[in-house]
């Protein structure tokens, strides 16, 4: 059996931690308590803003004081939030049969176009290495 030296475990360990990065989402215009509010963080632009089964989400209950939303040791580079304010349960942004959003939502940047849902690109944040990178989104209709 071989042995790794302990110092080269320690650099590789360390190179790895070093480049890191926190993302802290602080979600407002939070109308009600009723519900929860779910954070969701897109790293692939081909599931945004709905998101698919290695979407990593965040769920807590509504606070109309505002809420946060940290997504910790992350790789660096692109990503998009997507936030919704779930009132019934389902976790999921209702529609109506146009496919508009029935319940409160907000993404990164917080663009709001007319007419179809935000792209990745408009709603995208770099997040860099060993740093907190801080945005708002704001919730509504």
């Amino acid at each position: 059996m071989r042995l790794i030296p302990l110092s080269f475990l320690c650099v590789l360990f360390a190179g790895n931690a070093a480049v890191a990065a926190d993302l802290v989402v602080n979600v407002a215009a939070i109308r009600s308590a009723d519900g929860e509010v779910g954070c969701a963080l897109h790293a692939d632009p081909a599931a945004f803003p709905l998101g698919n089964a290695d979407t990593p989400m965040q769920w807590a209950k509504a606070d109309p004081a505002g809420m946060v939303c940290r997504f910790a040791n992350l790789r660096p580079g692109a990503y998009a939030v997507a936030v919704s304010h779930d009132l019934n349960g389902n976790r999921k942004t209702d529609t109506n049969f146009l496919g508009i959003p029935r319940e409160d939502w907000g993404v990164s940047n917080n663009v709001r176009p007319t007419l179809r849902a935000p792209t990745f690109d408009e709603a995208k944040i770099d997040v860099l290495p060993e740093r907190v990178t801080i945005v708002e989104v704001r919730l509504g209709r």
